[in-house]
């Protein structure tokens, strides 16, 4: 008997967590371009993972699980990862060091507000409340991008202020609409496209 849960039901949002993983190891031999196709690869994953599980005939324990890994996946893949990316990425560690903190205590924030009212709303909604984590896979590598057309040290203030305001987006109670079927595509062709330019330029 093993503790967790390991079916098909959560199987991609570990493939996420494999890719963060991956992803860090990137960051620790200076690749932050390998490291940003990783980031994009586990928000794919993770814009899947709950459509997957939903299409799946689940009991109310995997239910309460696949909430629960999901929070702990966000985590690990859209603030631990990010920040141990901002340290390769910008050269000032005392303000990557603030940068980092405020974005991974807003973000850690967030997801414990979510989740005292997880267990007791798993339907649908129509929007967010402030910016999801998880829209960091999806900002961070088309901002990084920047660095490539102006200079480093402008690149280096955009990138921080990129992750500043992402932390207040994320604890701002303003309404975020949740994407339509039809988003689903366009984000998959979206991330394919930037897998392609990071893969050009690394």
């Amino acid at each position: 008997m093993m503790i967790g849960k390991w079916n098909r039901t959560v199987i991609l949002t570990y493939v996420g967590i494999f890719f963060s993983i991956i992803g860090m190891g990137f960051v620790i031999h200076a690749d932050a371009e390998s490291a940003m196709s990783c980031l994009i690869l586990a928000g794919i994953c993770d814009l899947f993972d709950g459509q997957i599980a939903r299409r799946i005939k689940r009991t109310e324990e995997e239910k309460l699980f696949g909430i629960e890994l999901d929070s702990v996946a966000d985590v690990v893949n859209f603030i631990a990862f990010p920040v141990v990316l901002l340290y390769v990425t910008v050269s000032s560690w005392l303000l990557v060091s603030l940068a980092g903190t405020f974005f991974a205590i807003c973000g850690t924030a967030r997801l414990a507000f979510f989740n005292m009212g997880a267990k007791e709303s798993m339907g649908e909604i129509s929007f967010y409340r402030g910016l999801p984590v998880t829209y960091t896979a999806l900002i961070l590598p088309l901002v990084y991008l920047l660095k490539y057309a102006i200079s480093l040290n402008v690149f280096d203030i955009i990138f921080m202020v990129c992750y500043l305001s992402i932390g207040v987006f994320q604890i701002t109670d303003i309404r975020v609409s949740k994407p339509k079927r039809w988003a689903y595509p366009f984000f998959v062709v979206l991330a394919v496209g930037m897998l392609y330019v990071y893969r050009w330029i690394s």
